[in-house]
């Protein structure tokens, strides 16, 4: 259970580090709504793990909401920095 865990968190660093080393803001945004999704998984994986569903009833509604509200975000800063 723990290596698992441990995975998942290393593979969180990775677009973690895309944002931090590109200055686009849709690669920025995307690799937030990829940390959010990868997260979304983690609490699946731990609401399963626990035998919790509330716990997975939370990571559902952040997977299926998180993203494009994210999505709409940063496209409305890219058209704010187009004007």
């Amino acid at each position: 259970m723990n290596l698992i865990l441990i995975a998942m968190i290393l593979a969180l660093l990775i677009p973690i580090y895309e944002a931090w080393q590109d200055e686009n803001i849709w690669q920025k945004m995307l690799a937030f709504a990829s940390i959010a999704s990868k997260t979304s998984v983690m609490i699946l994986v731990v609401s399963v793990l626990r035998g919790d569903w509330m716990i997975g009833v939370v990571g559902v509604i952040i997977l299926s909401v998180g993203n494009a509200g994210l999505m709409l975000l940063a496209h409305v800063i890219k058209r704010m920095n187009e004007a």
